[in-house]
């Protein structure tokens, strides 16, 4: 008991820091009708040019119904949007319902709720973006950087994405999916993958954020994911406090995770270098254990813990396991002595391993469908674990109050 408290006391001390800041100077030039109008009097093929400079707006900038456009700055340093001062809308560009839009070099920031936020649209790509919020860093920023959902041929490429309360870069419900190349910081989420399916994510640096890469499947939603890719990716130093607003469930993410897999089936993990990411490197988890060891139960806002349980409820069709999950090739280090203690995930750990924390661990949560009739394991919910010896993964069994707790099960000996 006394080893706890001293630890509990040290990561305190190590924790506490400085909020997190960003005030670049900005001197705001007035284009906002010149801006405004060219989105509203696009056409089909066409290019919304923005012009170099700084511009304040109050109200969000809209395209809806439009085909073959590309918005376009001169650089990301060089157009920079602003929506600090926003009184109407929640977004600061919305897209909905239109054909292969391309958004690239320009910096957006400050938008009431989301950055950019494009709905049921088919083919956009975001590309050298810079998109974020000034300030410090809290629950009062916006939920989301980027927000393409119910979107099919999504890609996001080389943008750098940070401040947000929930997710940097979030696709949500969407089909064929490439997330490239990009930076993200400073975020809840850094990089978000729910309810899609057919998605990559690879080559992106994900770093200081709560969790560097979630993929999550959660219930009463349009569609389940599968068959998403995660490789090659940099996942470090993602130990930030949640500073998710009550109730949202990214707000259970565990500070100091690297990867996390959440009820989602279909999901490999491979060839990422995951480094100092205090709590856990990967981990894969049902829903309702992710639920139940979240913290306070507290309600509100969109995407609330509150909602998500009634639907849970009513979705007969939803699946809370994890499962066809392989993990391997994946570079592990971890210099910090304690994992994060603010979380249960992190007790739990120093409790059952003192400081020799796994770097892979699954809840041990079986579907009733986990065995097939000759005794063997279903394919459709096996996870397979192969990675350099010296790695250490371990299955919890939580249903069983952690009990049969293995480290390196054979069970993870899968093909």
């Amino acid at each position: 008991m006394k080893f706890i408290v001293y630890c509990t006391f040290f990561l305190f001390l190590i924790s506490c820091s400085d909020s997190l800041e960003y005030n670049p100077p900005r001197q705001f030039s007035d284009q906002q009708k010149t801006i405004l109008t060219s989105f509203i009097l696009s056409k089909d093929s066409s290019t919304i040019e923005l012009p170099e400079g700084q511009f304040s707006f109050d109200k969000s900038l809209i395209l809806e119904g439009k085909t073959n456009v590309i918005i376009k700055g001169q650089g990301k340093d060089k157009t920079i949007l602003s929506f600090k001062n926003q009184t109407q809308g929640a977004e600061g560009i919305r897209i909905a319902n239109c054909k292969n839009i391309t958004l690239q070099d320009f910096t957006i920031e400050d938008a009431a709720g989301d950055n950019i936020k494009v709905t049921d649209t088919e083919g956009i790509l975001f590309e050298d973006l810079t998109v974020g919020w000034t300030g410090k860093v809290d629950s009062t920023n916006g939920a989301y950087g980027l927000y393409p959902v119910l979107c099919k041929n999504v890609t996001v490429r080389n943008c750098i994405v940070f401040g947000a309360s929930d997710a940097g870069i979030y696709v949500g419900q969407s089909d064929t999916v490439l997330i490239e190349g990009n930076t993200t910081y400073w975020n809840v989420a850094g990089i978000e993958s729910e309810n899609s399916k057919e998605v990559i994510i690879r080559k992106n640096t994900s770093y200081e954020n709560t969790g560097g890469i979630l993929v999550f499947d959660l219930p009463g939603l349009t569609q389940y994911g599968r068959n998403i890719e995660v490789y090659n990716n940099n996942v470090y130093e993602n130990n930030m406090e949640n500073f998710a607003p009550p109730g949202n469930m990214v707000g259970v993410t565990p500070p100091g995770t690297g990867i996390l897999v959440l009820a989602t089936k279909g999901v490999q993990i491979h060839d990422n270098t995951i480094r100092n990411n205090k709590t856990i490197g990967v981990g894969m988890v049902s829903y309702s254990l992710l639920e139940a060891m979240g913290g306070d139960e507290n309600t509100g806002g969109g995407g609330s813990r509150e909602e998500l349980e009634k639907q849970n409820e009513l979705d007969i069709n939803y699946d809370p396991f994890v499962g066809n999950i392989k993990v391997y090739n994946n570079s592990y280090e971890n210099s910090y002595l304690l994992p994060n203690l603010s979380n249960d995930f992190g007790k739990l750990f120093l409790l059952k391993f003192g400081t020799d924390i796994p770097q892979v661990a699954w809840d041990g949560l079986q579907s009733p469908d986990y065995f097939l009739a000759d005794g063997s394991i279903n394919p459709d919910y096996a996870i397979c674990v192969r990675e350099a010896e010296g790695v250490k993964s371990v299955n919890l069994d939580a249903a069983n109050e952690f009990e049969g707790l293995e480290v390196n099960p054979a069970i993870f000996n899968c093909n």
